[in-house]
């Protein structure tokens, strides 16, 4: 029993099983596979121990089908009408697309459509698409359902799986890693750049699907263990010169770049820089520089204000003290005396 790999379009896989001994399948032969819900057509990706590999790592998470237990045969290699045929659905398969494209603008739904997919014997149809959100397409299934006489499946998927399925060349020069090897799609996040001291702008540092460059983890490890052998920048070191500070590291030439206060900068290998402090006695790493605290601010001196809350008050209630005391001398002058105000005749 011969553990096989097959491969269909995009990055879509999943193992079978064949039974015939006597001729064994080779790479990139064509066969048909018994699919959910009739055949399917696909093309061996790998045989024998490697694909038995594969199989039993696929359920940790290696970005393909999950193993089916058991694995379904492979139901006979492709005949040329049957690759003729596989290969015209691939070629109507972008006019497909063009028109579930036409649909979607219909339905006014917020979903970028990126490919099309028939099954070999035209029982499914596979429609792939990315959002930001949770898109309600119940109304355009049934409506592709109706133009297309087929059971329909919208399958939503990320930026990333877009590019490893649609393919592309990245700016190496070469094909996509996700792609062609690359079966894990693991996070890359911008600390794994700030680590290579590369540069933080993003349309340097990203790939074809927008996102950060799954490469930036290739070496990420090596340059956490190299750095651990260099000092830090930033740091000031007591060398044969004095106090220098660490300005930058080489860690492919092994070099440091130091500064001194008087006697300006100086580039000098680990090896040199270790026998210094050695003679010196001190660690490689001794001072850590850190930004002096900013001193506390002046106390604000305000203006005196002349008019001052406390003495409105007092201002008011003696002038209102003195009209009182008006009022009152006004009255007792006027007692006796007529409501015209003047004094009585005399007889």
């Amino acid at each position: 029993m011969q553990t096989v790999e097959i491969r269909f379009k995009g990055n879509r896989k999943a193992f079978f099983t064949w039974s015939d001994e006597a001729e064994l399948l080779r790479l990139q032969e064509p066969v048909i596979v018994e699919a959910e819900r009739g055949f399917d057509f696909g093309r061996v990706n790998s045989t024998g121990e490697t694909a038995e590999k594969k199989c039993t790592s696929c359920s940790t998470g290696c970005g393909v089908e999950s193993k089916p237990e058991p694995l379904r045969p492979v139901v006979r290699r492709a005949s040329q009408e049957e690759t003729h045929t596989a290969n015209e659905l691939r070629k109507s398969e972008e006019d497909v697309r063009r028109k579930v494209i036409e649909r979607v603008k219909h339905h006014q739904l917020t979903m970028k459509v990126s490919d099309a997919e028939w099954q070999w014997d035209r029982n499914k149809l596979t429609i792939y698409f990315t959002a930001e959100k949770r898109v309600d397409f119940r109304t355009l299934v049934r409506d592709l359902a109706a133009l297309f006489r087929t059971r329909i499946e919208l399958r939503q998927i990320g930026v990333r799986d877009e590019a490893a399925r649609l393919t592309g060349v990245g700016r190496c020069g070469r094909e996509y890693c996700c792609s062609t090897w690359l079966t894990d799609l693991s996070p890359v996040n911008l600390s794994l750049a700030k680590d290579q001291h590369l540069s933080l702008n993003p349309q340097q540092i990203s790939g074809g699907c927008g996102r950060l460059l799954c490469c930036l983890k290739y070496e990420h490890e090596f340059y956490v263990a190299a750095r651990k052998r260099f000092p830090k920048e930033g740091k000031t070191l007591r060398t044969a010169l004095g106090a220098e500070k660490v300005i930058a590291v080489d860690i492919f030439r092994e070099r440091v770049f130091l500064r001194h206060e008087e006697q300006g900068p100086r580039t000098i290998s680990l090896i040199e820089l270790k026998e210094e402090l050695d003679r010196t006695g001190e660690p490689l790493i001794m001072v850590e520089v850190r930004p002096r605290p900013p001193e506390p601010p002046a106390p604000r001196v305000e203006a005196p204000d002349t008019a001052t809350p406390s003495s409105e008050p007092a201002s008011t209630s003696s002038g209102a003290a003195r009209r009182r005391r008006r009022r009152g001398r006004r009255g007792r002058g006027n007692q006796g005396n007529p409501p015209g105000g003047s004094p009585p005749a005399l007889n």
